[in-house]
């Protein structure tokens, strides 16, 4: 038979038995529905870097970055590697356009409109219209200067297309092409400045010719003193974007370089916009000069004396 103390019941309060002491014990942890575990709070951010990150832009752009670098790229020579720089749809170029026209403080244009996606479309198209505006309201601005004018005879100028188109497109590709150069150059000895490729430079170039469009346009006014304002308007809209663009690539060179090299970007700029509207709106007056007809005795008279 059992013992009488076997047959006891015994009371067993709450006792917490470790894993420690018994490694043989299952435990379940079961929690009500209004109880839930402790998350201990993350390190806190810090904000050194904060102006770094305005500048040169975020993670998000970063991620972006990297993703676009692992998309498989086609030989040169294929038609599908040159396809990949017109891969845009209408809300990107709007959206780039916006970002040339309102340049933003401590705002990279690169980082923000350009690195994800850069593109030749709309800097292609940008600077062939530029090239018809500017040609199209040169001669318009030139018959009206001389209109009612009985001794002037409009002649269309079309060679004026053909000057544009060099001046347009030798200023968005070879200005670029050397600033890349140069870049690159100081990059092998200052480690430490940011980079950007030849394309990203030929974009933002493209975009910040945009303002000059409707520019050209107003440039008609046969008032020198407005087109001067509207050129001082367009320098300083584009001129800023170039400049707060390529600042952060330059600022950790020495001091005197970087600051040269922004002088030259903007008076580069300076002397595409103010040749612009030299040439082709400020018309010689010679052109429509009265031509002077020697009446037939007085002609006679002159090759008898000779």
């Amino acid at each position: 038979m059992a013992a009488v103390d076997d047959l006891q019941f015994e009371e067993f309060g709450n006792v917490t038995t470790t894993p420690a002491e018994n490694p043989d014990a299952t435990t379940i942890n079961i929690e009500g529905p209004d109880e839930s575990p402790m998350h201990q709070p993350g390190p806190p951010r810090g904000s050194g870097g904060e102006e770094d990150d305005e500048l040169l832009g975020n993670e998000d752009s970063d991620k972006t970055e990297l993703l676009a670098g692992q998309k498989k790229s086609s030989p040169f020579w294929t038609f599908e590697y040159y396809q990949t720089f017109f891969d845009v749809d209408t809300y990107q170029v709007f959206d780039r356009i916006k970002g040339s026209l309102l340049p933003i403080p401590g705002k990279n244009f690169v980082r923000l409109y350009i690195r994800s996606n850069p593109d030749l479309y709309g800097p292609f198209w940008i600077c062939a219209t530029l090239v018809f505006a500017i040609a199209i309201s040169g001669n318009l601005s030139n018959f009206l200067i001389h209109l009612g004018e009985r001794t002037y005879h409009y002649v269309p100028e079309f060679r004026k297309v053909s000057i544009a188109a060099t001046i347009i497109y030798a200023y968005a590709w070879l200005v670029p092409l050397a600033l890349w150069g140069f870049l690159v150059w100081r990059n092998s000895k200052v480690m430490n400045i940011v980079s950007y490729s030849f394309l990203e430079i030929v974009c933002v170039y493209g975009y910040s010719l945009f303002v000059y469009i409707p520019t050209a346009v107003l440039w008609i006014i046969p008032q020198k003193a407005v087109r001067w304002i509207l050129v001082m308007i367009a320098l300083g809209i584009s001129g800023s974007v170039l400049a707060m663009t390529f600042w952060p690539a330059v600022r950790e060179d020495n001091r005197r370089v970087a600051l040269a090299t922004i002088v030259a970007i903007v008076l580069l700029h300076t002397l595409l916009s103010v040749g612009c509207l030299a040439y082709f709106f400020d018309a010689p007056e010679m052109d429509h000069l009265p031509t002077v007809t020697a009446a037939p005795n007085q002609t006679f008279v002159a090759a008898k004396a000779s």
